[in-house]
């Protein structure tokens, strides 16, 4: 199979040069696409999402050989989460080349940080099955570059810490709640509040519920530890 212009870009911002470029378009293609003779990336992304995690708890093994189990947990999860995934797609650009359904594009799926999360893990499965495990690692280890050296000493995502916060202290769970969405449908804009038993509270804005909470998650435990 012979790849478009634009795939044999993304192939050499990638770094790697598939002896099967099928895979690599089976990697790009999104569900609302895909037909009976034309697979999607889902088995793919599964695949690559195991791949990724592998390489990412051996890197970090190898770069901290005294953390405790405590200390690697969360600085995995945040190496591995979607969202470091959509930010290595957008640095490879791989929103511009995904095979999307007419709906997807319409609705902004080039941007979407599920998508391209999925997307990522799926071209990581990709290269594994065509070039085998080190050339995974390879690439994955190049793509997330000085991510693993420079991940927080405590990278637990900003809900479960303020949630940690505040049983400490044996008071109830912190609660969120939906302020406003704006912003057209292809591309809205969620304003969450996070509110504690005593009516303290922070809000935050973000192009999805989930970062929203994160953000004022993280503002309220940031001024509760002052």
């Amino acid at each position: 199979m012979k790849l478009s212009k634009d795939t044999r870009s993304f192939q050499a911002r990638l770094g790697y040069e598939f002896k099967d470029p099928e895979l690599l378009i089976r990697a790009l293609t999104h569900p609302s696409v895909s037909s009976p003779t034309r697979e999607d990336n889902q088995r793919l992304e599964f695949l690559g999402d195991r791949v990724l995690g592998l390489v990412m708890a051996t890197a970090l093994l190898d770069h901290d050989k005294q953390a405790t189990e405590g200390q690697l947990a969360p600085r995995f999860n945040a190496l591995v989460r979607k969202e470091t995934c959509a930010d290595v797609a957008r640095e490879i650009d791989v929103g511009s080349v995904l095979k999307l359904g007419r709906s997807e594009m319409m609705s902004g799926g080039r941007r979407k940080l599920a998508l391209l999360g999925d997307a990522t893990e799926a071209v990581i499965a990709a290269v594994y099955i065509d070039g085998g495990f080190d050339a995974a690692q390879e690439v994955i280890l190049r793509l997330w570059g000085d991510r693993v050296g420079a991940v927080d000493e405590d990278a637990r995502d900003p809900k479960t810490a303020l949630q940690e916060y505040v049983q400490a202290r044996r008071e109830p769970p912190p609660s969120y709640v939906l302020v406003e969405r704006s912003g057209p449908d292809h591309e809205p804009i969620f304003t969450i509040a996070v509110r504690l038993q005593d009516g303290t509270e922070e809000r935050a804005t973000a192009g999805s519920k989930r970062l929203a909470e994160q953000a004022a998650a993280k503002t309220l435990l940031e001024n509760l530890v002052k």
